[in-house]
């Protein structure tokens, strides 16, 4: 079969769906699969992820691996057998990675970028706010599941990591949503494209007096909620042999280190959504819309990884999960309340 059969076979399989009115559901699943969904969210954690470990590295005045090296790690990971220990629940050993990366890859689905919104919903936010619990409560159930004294170590630190950081990160975007809410006249919305809407009118609400406090208060969550330096206290490779992961190898290995890749960009997206939200450029065409907007974002979230992220973690040793757990529910929380407070007073 030559190159032109194939090429007019492929042009009648896409005439008769989109012919049968199907349309619509190819490209959903484009924006799933491919943009701005797995595809895409994977290329930006892997190269995110390297792009902060050679800043690290500078910063120690070493050489550091390539950019491109979390992609051949997790290539290698792919290539290796899982060895799943003997005491381990084998079921949910092996489910809690996979569960683990599709929850984090449906949330970039739901990111307008600028003003063109993919998925869009009434509830953008809670619906994320479940979806980024669900990698913290896989790898406990993972370390659970592996039956390893390291792992358990892990689980509980992991446990006290998510108590300290959910409060302040929930208050900040709840001060965002009462915000937005305001400035388009109802209570309180729950819409990201709604809060896109509301910083076009408003201007970023990174620049207003009382979100500002929320936006530092976020920045801070960041290390955390990845589970990167100076609050990566739960895997703390040098201390706990990576905690709940110790028993993990292999593709199971693999899809856990890709889902903490992908984290980092769309905790770094998100607040680009909430907090710089006016930051784009509208043109007619949709096409030059999405992809000149694209790159707003990406040269944002690569900003932020940089600044708030590589910085830090060169720049500052690991907390003790006390010292995290008292951090947490003082300072973030505190900014986080203030931020709501002067919302809901309207200054």
């Amino acid at each position: 079969m030559d190159c032109k059969h194939i090429s007019h076979s492929i042009n009648n399989f896409i005439y008769i769906c989109i012919g049968g009115g199907n349309m619509e559901y190819i490209l959903k699943l484009i924006n799933l699969l491919i943009f701005p969904g797995f595809i895409f969210t994977m290329i930006m954690g892997l190269f995110l992820s390297g792009v902060d470990r050679k800043i690290v590295a500078r910063m120690q005045r070493r050489r550091g691996p390539k950019i491109s090296q979390p992609f051949y790690d997790l290539v290698k990971l792919i290539g290796k057998d899982t060895i799943v220990p003997r005491n381990a629940n084998t079921k949910l050993f092996i489910m809690a990675p996979i569960i683990a990366l599709v929850s984090i890859c449906i949330v970039p689905v739901l990111f307008p970028i600028y003003n063109v919104t993919f998925f869009g919903g009434v509830a953008d936010i809670v619906v994320i706010i479940y979806l980024l619990t669900i990698p913290s409560v896989a790898i406990i159930i993972g370390g659970i599941a592996s039956g390893s004294p390291f792992a358990s170590i892990g689980v509980s630190r992991e446990v006290v990591s998510m108590i300290a950081y959910e409060l302040p990160l929930i208050t900040s975007i709840l001060a965002v949503c009462k915000k937005a809410g305001m400035v388009l006249g109802m209570e309180t919305t729950y819409s990201l494209s709604a809060i896109s809407m509301a910083q076009k009118i408003n201007g970023s609400f990174m620049f207003s007096i009382a979100l500002l406090p929320a936006a530092i208060a976020f920045l801070m969550i960041l290390p955390a909620k990845i589970g990167v330096a100076p609050f990566d206290v739960a895997e703390a490779e040098t201390e706990l042999c990576e905690g709940p992961l110790a028993e993990y190898s292999g593709l199971q290995l693999g899809l856990f280190k890709l889902t903490h890749n992908i984290k980092l960009y769309v905790m770094t997206a998100l607040f680009v959504v909430l907090f710089l939200g006016n930051a784009g450029v509208e043109n007619e065409n949709l096409v030059i819309n999405i992809i000149v907007n694209t790159w707003i974002l990406i040269v944002l979230v690569v900003v932020i990884t940089v600044l708030f992220l590589s910085v830090v973690r060169g720049l500052m040793g690991r907390y003790k999960s006390n010292q995290m757990f008292k951090f947490y529910w003082t300072v973030p929380t505190i900014l986080a309340l203030l931020s709501y407070v002067l919302v809901s007073f309207n200054l």
